[in-house]
């Protein structure tokens, strides 16, 4: 549950409540309204709702993307029209003020030193919390070896997490489907050795979560995500403001990698992509296409079966 204690939490949880009674699974709209109801504590609002207050916060983290900004400014918007139902002159914010850009943003695909580095700051954080570091190096090095989306890693259970064979269940995920994922040993291993670190700090924790923070509770998806943003700065990959490099191009770099390795091992590639999919959870093998950013290690691979086929008439195996 959460702990809301601005001047709004009462309609904040009547809000979200009368959602998920409506079906809507996303936790995404409760976390942002969760982060809205903190700011309020900070600032010691007491007043109304209002444009600027709600522009305020949706910008109140120069290193959000526009985007991110935009669908905070909305998920706001969207409670305060609930809220005038209750208070006719609570005013019914501008749906253009932050306009959301249907463009994507360019991916960034880690190169293996680029993600070494953000491990290492990884395992750095915060030396005198035992389960901290370790938490955040386990849930970094898992997405970017078996390609989970941020939700997914922080919505996995203890349950979920077979320690003995490497094999995860990640349950409903997005288009409420459900997958196996199969681990490579490494990432077991570290997943073995962070489950050893979290039950010697929280030994009588009665959390479900697999990955848990300080204070023995489940991870959010925006903490992982600030986190993440902070150790991309610290690695030299992120400025100080603006945006950068994000959790989710781990997801992109795992794509990249896994074609890359069919592609030097003679694979056929494009016969491989619907279990590719699978594996990464897609409702559709079309939609990993998104993923398959061309580096230049994937167009030094096509030349050269380019130039074998032009040599040779044939393509390498």
């Amino acid at each position: 549950m959460m702990n809301l204690r601005s001047v709004f939490a009462e309609r904040l949880s009547a809000y979200l409540a009368l959602r998920r009674s409506l079906g809507f699974k996303g936790n995404s709209h409760g976390q942002h309204l969760e982060a809205f109801d903190a700011y309020l504590c900070q600032r010691g609002h007491t007043g109304p709702l209002t444009q600027e207050l709600a522009l305020s916060f949706a910008l109140s983290n120069p290193k959000n993307s526009d985007n991110y900004c935009a669908r905070r400014y909305q998920v706001v918007r969207h409670f305060s029209e609930y809220l005038a139902i209750y208070d006719p002159t609570a005013p019914l914010l501008d749906p253009m003020a932050l306009p959301h850009s249907q463009a994507r943003s360019p991916r960034h695909i880690y190169t293996d030193e680029e993600l070494e580095r953000i491990l290492h700051e990884a395992r750095r954080v915060s030396p005198n919390n035992p389960v901290r570091g370790p938490a955040f190096h386990a849930m970094i090095g898992l997405a970017a070896s078996s390609g989970l989306r941020i939700g997914e890693v922080v919505g996995l259970d203890r349950a979920d997490v077979d320690l003995k064979t490497g094999i995860l269940v990640v349950r409903q995920s997005k288009f409420g489907k459900s997958r196996l994922v199969p681990l490579h040993g490494t990432t077991l291993e570290v997943l073995r050795t962070f489950a050893a670190v979290r039950e010697a700090s929280f030994s009588d924790c009665n959390d479900e979560a697999f990955f848990v923070h300080s204070r023995g509770r489940r991870y959010a998806q925006n903490t992982l995500q600030k986190m993440f943003a902070d150790l991309a700065f610290r690695a030299g990959l992120r400025g100080s403001k603006g945006r950068g490099p994000t959790f989710h191009d781990l997801r992109h770099r795992f794509a990249v990698k896994r074609l890359v390795t069919w592609y030097q091992a003679g694979v056929n590639v494009q016969g491989m992509l619907p279990a590719l999919a699978t594996y990464m959870g897609h409702v559709h093998y079309t939609d990993t296409a998104y993923y398959l950013k061309a580096t230049a290690e994937l167009l030094a691979l096509a030349a050269e079966r380019y130039q074998s086929w032009i040599e040779h008439g044939e393509v390498l195996s």
